[in-house]
């Protein structure tokens, strides 16, 4: 029988250790393929994420047929129903919207609370096989003479201390974690965009306002939330901040536009 304390409440998928396998996770990160990665490779039983409004390609919820091929429970919260970025807010508000084929043998189902779903996760078999490597890509979109580079990041995590003044394209969410409520340590970027996952209130937007970054988010049924590229090629601008306003970025125009009114306003 499992206890509560062998389910783990997790802000992000990044964050599994060394107690990790066996156990059952609700982590808030987006359900695309890498956080169900990073599950097996912890050697999870279970893990419950967020559906990040599903969105362009059911990307926000793909790493549950991927999770089954290891045999791990996997299930993701309605976007509704909790914030993503906060475990704590998904393992106390969350609903299951779905559910992996082994979650469902092991008594999960849509509908059910966060806590009720990764209870009856503790009947699944457990991770089996090793998966093969996968990494997350970071990428120039651009890097010529005379303007500001462009940089393709499928994590937010990629954003390294020289990106400064350059404009980084993300296809990480929206929200601050709840443990980490700041850009930090991260480099004072000319603009950044993210994915929305289904929120109307990306909360990294009014906080990279006070450090004077362009900020946006493209809707997740534009783009493939956790694929910087598709933000780039295919995003449609969600929300901008108001520093990003300034320069003439508004809602409703494709993230290559934003790029373009980004780098124009620059001084």
């Amino acid at each position: 029988m499992m206890s509560e304390s062998e389910i783990l409440i997790l802000d992000s998928a990044t964050k599994f250790g060394a107690d990790s396998p066996g156990k059952v996770a609700i982590a808030a990160s987006h359900g695309a393929i890498y956080a169900g990665y990073l599950g097996v490779r912890a050697g999870l039983r279970g893990i419950i994420l967020h559906d990040a409004g599903i969105g362009r390609d059911a990307a926000g919820i793909n790493s549950l047929p991927y999770l089954d091929e290891f045999t791990v429970a996997a299930a993701t919260v309605d976007h509704h129903s909790a914030r993503i970025g906060d475990g704590a807010s998904m393992a106390t508000t969350g609903r299951i919207s779905h559910v992996n084929e082994t979650a469902r043998a092991a008594g999960c189902a849509p509908g059910q609370t966060s806590m009720e779903c990764a209870h009856a996760m503790r009947s699944a078999p457990g991770s089996t096989g090793t998966p093969p490597p996968l990494d997350e890509a970071r990428f120039f979109i651009r890097d010529t003479a005379g303007a500001p580079r462009i940089i393709g990041c499928d994590s937010v995590s990629l954003v390294g201390p020289d990106d400064i003044g350059d404009i980084v394209i993300t296809a990480s969410h929206g929200a601050l974690l709840k443990e980490a409520p700041s850009w930090g340590n991260r480099p004072d970027v000319l603009a950044a965009v993210f994915n929305d996952a289904g929120s109307d209130f990306p909360t990294r937007l009014p906080d990279l306002d006070e450090r004077g970054i362009a900020g946006a988010t493209v809707t997740a049924e534009s783009a493939r939330i956790g694929d910087a590229r598709s933000t780039y090629e295919d995003g449609i601008i969600s929300h901008v901040n108001e520093t990003a306003r300034i320069s003439g970025a508004t809602p409703g125009t494709t993230c290559r536009e934003f790029v373009e009114m980004i780098s124009a306003a620059k001084p």
